[in-house]
């Protein structure tokens, strides 16, 4: 499986799913290894991607336990590893216990959302699988059960921490929201419309409580050393160098959801990729 060093991370909801291998052709011309697709999406939704593409991986980013059971899981991912094999990852994640009556222990349910995955007759090979983790007890089933973790929300401190949790070769794939926006207020404005989601979600505020940030810092739309922190901004070099710490910190590979464009995010992807990639 080969994913590359920098991916993008999006759903479909900012240009329509009508429109993904419009984008997914976008992504693989630029020179992106791997697309992560966002919204919780189910095994099939990744389809257009594939089709619409022959070299680039696409990934869950993340397929939410909740919605979906394992073994119908494990049935569609066999039949896609079939038609596209080596260019699918599955991404499995435990979402957010503000967001589902039915939460309950996490890792309890992610290890029997596993162990249901293994149960099937054609499980998916947990060397192309990975866990959404954050906190060290996910990161650690993530490391034991799947290549590794696809981290969201996370500064480089975060990326340091879990290398160092997960240990040498093991998958570490951070989210990178960033605005590629000189313009200080401006982008700031725009960071904050996006945090304002996870700020209210309790796994990710304790995460960055674990780290060092205050009650202060989570206040009022995020401060402005937390905001920069998780979410970048400035021109695509500037970005750069921020991706470029978490690959020293640890990462294997850095997925970029970059933020303020209308549609397809064809400029911020070019410039990134500009920057990064070459």
């Amino acid at each position: 499986m080969s994913i590359g060093t920098i991916g993008i991370w999006t759903s479909y909801r900012p240009f329509g799913k009508e429109r993904a291998g419009e984008a997914a052709r976008i992504v693989e011309d630029l020179g992106y290894g791997t697309w992560w697709l966002g919204g919780s999406p189910h095994v099939p939704d990744i389809r257009p991607i594939l089709e619409a593409t022959s070299t680039l991986t696409a990934a869950t980013g993340i397929l939410n336990v909740w919605g979906n059971d394992p073994a119908e899981t494990a049935a569609q991912d066999a039949a896609l590893r079939a038609e596209f094999p080596g260019r699918f990852v599955l991404g499995i994640g435990i979402g957010h216990p503000e967001a589902t009556s039915d939460y309950r222990r996490p890792l309890t349910a992610m290890r029997a959302f596993l162990d249901g995955l293994d149960a099937a007759p054609a499980p998916p090979p947990a060397e192309e699988r990975c866990l959404a983790a954050l906190r060290p007890k996910m990161l650690e089933l993530a490391r034991d059960r799947s290549a590794g973790a696809h981290t969201y929300f996370v500064p480089v401190e975060h990326t340091r921490s879990a290398r160092e949790r997960l240990g040498r070769g093991v998958l570490l794939a951070p989210e990178l929201a960033c605005v590629v926006e000189t313009d200080a207020d401006r982008a700031r404005a725009v960071a904050r419309g996006y945090a304002k989601l996870y700020l209210g979600l309790s796994n990710y505020t304790n995460n960055l409580l674990d780290l060092g940030y205050t009650e202060a810092d989570l206040a009022d739309g995020g401060s402005d050393r937390l905001i920069d922190a998780v979410i970048p901004h400035g021109g695509a070099e500037e970005i750069a160098e921020v991706v470029r710490a978490h690959l020293d910190a640890g990462a294997d590979h850095v997925c970029l959801q970059p933020l303020g464009e209308e549609g397809v995010p064809r400029e911020s992807w070019a410039a990134l990729a500009k920057a990064l990639i070459g």
